[in-house]
């Protein structure tokens, strides 16, 4: 699994309520709804990272 690392974000409060019913709905929590939202942006724009082979 991937390492992860803890980061602050601002973001309008608007938009963190909107995120946090999204998240709901999909049974997700909210910092996972926003990797999601993420990593589909990521995907879409063709700039997902490669993963590294780690089992050399």
């Amino acid at each position: 699994m991937a390492k992860k690392k803890a980061f602050a974000l601002r973001i309008n409060e608007d938009m963190l309520k909107a995120i946090e019913k999204w998240a709901a709905d999909e049974f997700r929590s909210t910092n996972g709804q926003i990797e999601w939202m993420l990593n589909e942006s990521l995907k879409k724009a063709k700039r997902i990272p490669f993963k590294k082979n780690t089992d050399e």
